[in-house]
């Protein structure tokens, strides 16, 4: 039974920091790729940050330098650190993984994939980031 379940989401003022988190049971973090995607209602899903098998990460530009994405393989735990929160960073965020057994998996690990690109999905959290 493969799940993803995503914590950590709230409301916080500009400026704060929330730190999220997806623990994953069925498959382990060593496999191919792992990713937080993000929606605001009425738009688009982004990614925001991808994650590899050796650790090698990606992030869409608007929250370079502001998020961290990072694995606890032990835990079976993906997390995102999210620090200098603006009202642009609202939406509801996803952990996403691909366990490497599908076409897009020859793809690289990066921002380059869409959401279709990955297999499996959690439920979300929701951030609000009020001004």
């Amino acid at each position: 039974q493969v799940q993803l379940v995503e914590s950590g989401g709230g409301s916080v003022q500009a400026g704060g920091s929330l730190r999220l988190s997806c623990v994953a049971s069925g498959y382990d973090y060593g496999t191919y790729c792992m990713a937080w995607f993000r929606q605001t209602p009425g738009k688009e899903r982004e990614g925001v940050a991808t994650i590899n098998s050796v650790r090698s990460t990606d992030y869409v530009d608007a929250v370079k330098d502001r998020f961290t994405i990072s694995k606890d393989n032990a835990k079976n735990t993906l997390y995102l650190q999210m620090d200098s929160l603006t009202p642009e960073d609202t939406g509801m965020y996803y952990c996403a993984a691909d366990v490497g057994d599908a076409w897009y998996s020859l793809m690289a690990c990066d921002l380059n994939r869409r959401d279709r690109e990955y297999t499996y999905w959690g439920q979300g959290t929701q951030v609000t980031v009020s001004s």
